[in-house]
Formats: C-alpha cells, structure tokens, sequence
C-alpha cells in the first residue's frame, strides 16, 4: 500500500493508534471506509474515494481538504485520535462542548 495513493497512510496510523497488527489495521481502515482490501490497494479507485470523503490525497485540488483539514475528516472517519486535531479542537473550542467562562 502506498502511502496517500492508497490507504497507507490510514493503514499505518490504524497500527499505531489501535495498536492492530497490519492485517487487523488493513481490515480496520477497509470496514471505516467501507471497502473491500483489494480497493485498498487501487490508486485510482481510492483517488476517488479520498476526493468523495475528502480526506486529501497525493495531489491537492483547490476546494480540498488539505493539512489539518484533511486530518481532521480523517480522525472523524476512522475514529483516530491524532494529537495536532486534539490540540486544535481544544484551542478553538470546536470539540462540541460548551466554551467556558474563565
């Protein structure tokens, strides 16, 4: 799998995460987008997929996700939690909470 052409780079964040062994964090990623593991592995057919869910991808298109809007789609999605979305949700009050009066 390679990288933002496939699923990759959700694969291996799967693994680090969730602490899955790789086939568990391929079949992980496939269930959360919903495909199977040989789509996984196609460039164009996840091309596609990353641009429908804009979750970005190797080449960014104007009006896409991109960065740490991409990040976090992607942690939304696969129920990820990636420190820098953690960091800006907080900082921003956007984490679905009330703000509080300090």
């Amino acid at each position: 799998m390679g990288g933002l052409r496939t699923a990759g780079d959700l694969v291996a964040r799967a693994q680090l995460n969730k602490k899955l062994k790789l086939a568990d964090a391929k079949d992980y990623v496939s269930r959360k987008l919903g495909i199977d593991l040989e789509t996984m592995t196609d460039e164009c057919a996840m091309k596609e997929l990353r641009e429908k869910l804009d979750i970005g991808g190797a080449l960014s298109s104007v009006g896409r996700a991109k960065g740490l809007a991409a990040k976090v789609r992607i942690a939304a999605l696969c129920d990820f939690k990636i420190a820098c979305v953690t960091r800006f949700k907080e900082k921003t009050k956007l984490d679905g909470a009330p703000p509080t009066s300090e």
